[in-house]
């Protein structure tokens, strides 16, 4: 682990968008990347003179002007997904690379396009849940040998899914289905890979589930979680394989459960002699200002901006978040609009 300043070499980078979310998360972020910020961009001049003047930058109204005085890099955009397409094909054709924040467009159809206009370029979407620490460990447990291929996965997440789908597809009308929807379907995907198809049961208050057929065989329940707290929440993720189910709370927590060696109707004890049986947590311990206990960590910030940046400097593509994982999900998201309880095949 490197600090900003610590970095041997460090990318030109800009922030466009310097909204609250920006301020909050991406720009704090940058302390333990390999950047040096060199301007900020946003419509607000305000906004955008004090947020640079903040970090020693330069601030700009316009990104024409930013890509015309300044040589960059690498972009991070935050603004309304209806702009991300825009902004990310400007910054390609500029020859800059791109991470925008999630979800990466309204529309599955504006992806295909960012990725036709890519031209070599580094571009990573900001699904912070698929880049958790928690996630990479269920993805490591699942590919331990004998933990044996994934057979099915719940998620609990409180949300709704729109009962006039089919036009809020056709109006390219954001909702909140696409604004937070798209996280726990990110984590999903990210574990079980490419969806094949997507069935939703809704009652009439928008809650009801999400049935993900995936194409390895293994099945997804996204429960919508309508009525849980909107704070304090028990977001949970659970994964079942053979002889193995993995839990994810709170984004923070992830216990594998291995189950005991017993005999039914004779075995006395849950807790059996050794180590090699039973269940094993991971969390935060909360005892040092140490990374591991921090929201930027923890969520998935760091390791999405990390890995867009070690890319970069790396010359070689995304592997994770890329505009393809934005696609897989943008799909996924729009069959779960058209589906209205019809099993709805996934276009890849």
């Amino acid at each position: 682990m490197s600090y900003q300043r610590e970095y041997p070499q460090r990318l030109n980078v800009a922030v466009v968008g310097a909204g609250s979310h920006g301020y909050r998360n991406i720009l704090p972020a940058m302390t333990y990347l390999p950047v040096k910020l060199v301007a900020v961009c946003d419509i607000n001049a305000d906004l955008a003179r004090v947020t640079a003047e903040q970090y020693g930058a330069k601030a700009y109204t316009s990104t024409a002007d930013l890509y015309k005085n300044e040589s960059l890099d690498a972009v991070f955009i935050s603004v309304s997904p209806a702009l991300h397409p825009v902004l990310t094909m400007e910054a390609f054709a500029a020859g800059v690379n791109v991470w925008m924040e999630k979800p990466p467009a309204v529309r599955a159809g504006k992806v295909r396009e960012m990725v036709a206009a890519r031209n070599g370029r580094v571009a990573v979407v900001g699904f912070k849940k698929a880049f958790m620490p928690a996630t990479e460990k269920v993805i490591e447990l699942l590919a331990a040998p004998g933990a044996g291929p994934l057979r099915s996965m719940l998620a609990e997440y409180p949300m709704t899914i729109p009962a006039d789908g089919a036009a809020v597809f056709a109006e390219s009308r954001f909702t909140n289905w696409l604004g937070n929807g798209c996280h726990p379907l990110s984590l999903m995907i990210a574990v079980g890979g490419k969806v094949a198809a997507v069935t939703v049961h809704r009652n009439a208050g928008g809650s009801g589930v999400v049935v993900l057929d995936f194409a390895s065989g293994a099945t997804g329940n996204f429960h919508l979680a309508d009525g849980m707290p909107r704070y304090n929440v028990r977001e949970r993720y659970a994964f079942y394989a053979n002889g193995l189910q993995i839990e994810i709370e709170n984004s923070r927590r992830v216990t594998l459960h291995r189950g005991i060696p017993y005999e039914y109707s004779k075995t006395t004890s849950y807790a059996p002699p050794g180590v090699d049986s039973g269940s094993i947590t991971w969390e935060p311990q909360n005892f040092l200002g140490t990374l591991e206990n921090q929201s930027l960590f923890t969520q998935g910030f760091f390791g999405s901006m990390h890995h867009f940046c070690e890319s970069i400097l790396n010359g070689r593509p995304a592997t994770r978040g890329s505009l393809e994982f934005a696609l897989d999900v943008m799909n996924v998201y729009e069959a779960a609009l058209l589906s209205d309880g019809r099993t709805v095949a996934v276009d890849h």
